[in-house]
């Protein structure tokens, strides 16, 4: 659970330090738009009014009539008249549209005329070089800088109509430059352009790829809190299912063993026996109130509280063995190992378990129990010559059972271990956990 909060919180930093760059470049992006519509919209004016400031201030120099002086008048009035509408239009026509190509026409008409009278005012005249590619369908753009470019080039050479040969010559050449110069000019606002689209392109994908992100993160956490809901309530039923084998392999089996003593208690005719007889009931239910309590807290068995697992195992078989009559036999082979408390008490359990079943359903006359220490695992096998039993068809636990067999098999399994039975009627039976080998934590 934590590798996913680690991995849903560094999502969580990507996304949000995404999501600012975007924001960022969007912020930029809609910046620069600003600027150049403001330029579209108030542009025009300015220029008209500096090539008009410019153009009367000379007019002298270069020997305007009066007719040419009223009529660049009229073709200023012109000009303003057409912004205005124009910025009035453009407002429901974003775009190239068919309204846009004539604004951009008679605009260039305007600056052409006004070049042609006084070619100072070719500073209105240049804004066609400015927004082409917005007023113009793509096809008509090249055309619309051309015809700009002739405006000006008339204008650098001298004024419109070139004097003379030299004049049509310089006119040509100042011409190809400027054509030289639009292509270029307009090379890089295509590579501009196509730069904007990828922009823009990668934004809609960052802010799509940052929407799944969400929805990930969305889904990762309502799955993280399924699984603490199914986690807690795993660890509830696994808790029950602890304190049930307790019980059974605790209170269930001493309390068993406390009537079976009480029983020869009342049919003992000899006093010292049942006096006997009656210590060991008692001692069997202070034994089994200690392992309730401990039970309770999780600890290990009362028997591991002061001795290593093979003297518990030892103590239990030579307990066991006095209270049933039964001749019982301990045996330890290779190096002991002080082992996990976890791994000691569930051998010790299985143990308890193996002897109180060969108790009530063996008959036995003998029971071995050895403790095998080999390498990177312990092995428990607890054998019997008792009446047997098909495994196949038998019944695992009693009436009053429930935890048999299979919850000495759900010991092993739990500490990564395993049980096997070996039984067949009238030849006993042999039962064999093994466990790895986990030393105790220092």
């Amino acid at each position: 659970m934590t590798g996913e909060t680690g991995v849903s919180e560094e999502g969580r930093v990507s996304e949000e330090g995404g999501r600012v760059s975007d924001n960022d470049a969007m912020t930029r992006t809609a910046a620069v738009d600003e600027r150049w519509a403001a330029f579209h919209r108030w542009g025009p004016y300015a220029l008209l009014a500096v090539g008009t400031l410019v153009a009367w201030s000379a007019a002298d120099a270069i020997g305007m009539t009066t007719g040419e002086r009223r009529a660049s008048g009229a073709l200023i009035g012109a000009a303003v008249v057409l912004q205005l509408w124009w910025n009035r239009a453009a407002r429901t026509r974003p775009g190239p549209s068919p309204a846009g190509t004539c604004y951009y026409a008679v605009r260039w008409a305007i600056g052409f005329a006004l070049t042609w009278l006084n070619p100072l005012f070719a500073f209105y005249a240049v804004v066609g070089y400015f927004g082409a590619q917005y007023l113009l369908p793509r096809r008509l753009c090249r055309a619309g800088l051309f015809a700009t470019a002739v405006t000006l080039a008339g204008s650098q050479s001298g004024g419109l109509p070139p004097n003379g040969v030299m004049g049509w010559v310089l006119f040509g050449a100042i011409l190809t430059v400027n054509s030289m110069l639009v292509a270029l000019f307009a090379h890089f606002a295509a590579l501009e352009e196509a730069r904007s689209r990828a922009r823009v392109e990668t934004i809609a994908e960052l802010e799509r790829t940052n929407a799944a992100l969400q929805q990930a993160l969305d889904e990762n956490a309502a799955l993280h809190a399924q699984l603490l809901v199914q986690a807690r309530e795993a660890g509830v039923a696994d808790e029950r299912r602890r304190l049930a084998a307790e019980i059974h392999d605790t209170l269930a089996q001493g309390l068993t063993g406390i009537i079976a003593q009480l029983q020869v208690v009342a049919a003992a005719p000899d006093p010292a026996l049942g006096r006997e007889h009656l210590d060991r009931a008692l001692a069997l239910a202070r034994h089994s109130l200690g392992e309730a309590r401990r039970s309770v807290h999780n600890l290990s068995p009362v028997a591991l509280a002061e001795d290593g697992l093979p003297d518990a195992l030892k103590k239990t078989v030579t307990e066991w063995g006095a209270r049933t009559g039964v001749q019982a036999r301990f045996t330890v082979t290779g190096t002991a190992e002080h082992l996990h408390d976890e791994v000691a008490a569930t051998l010790l359990r299985i143990a308890q378990e193996a002897l109180s079943n060969t108790a009530r359903h063996a008959a036995a006359d003998r029971v071995g129990v050895t403790l095998s220490y080999m390498g990177d695992e312990v092995t428990l096998d607890i054998r019997d010559d008792g009446r047997g039993f098909d495994p196949l068809t038998a019944r695992e636990c009693g009436p009053g059972g429930g935890f048999g067999l299979d919850g000495m098999r759900a010991r092993a399994e739990r500490i990564a271990g395993s049980l096997t039975v070996e039984a067949e009627p009238g030849h006993g039976t042999a039962v064999s956990a093994r466990v790895p080998l986990v030393r105790h934590d220092r």
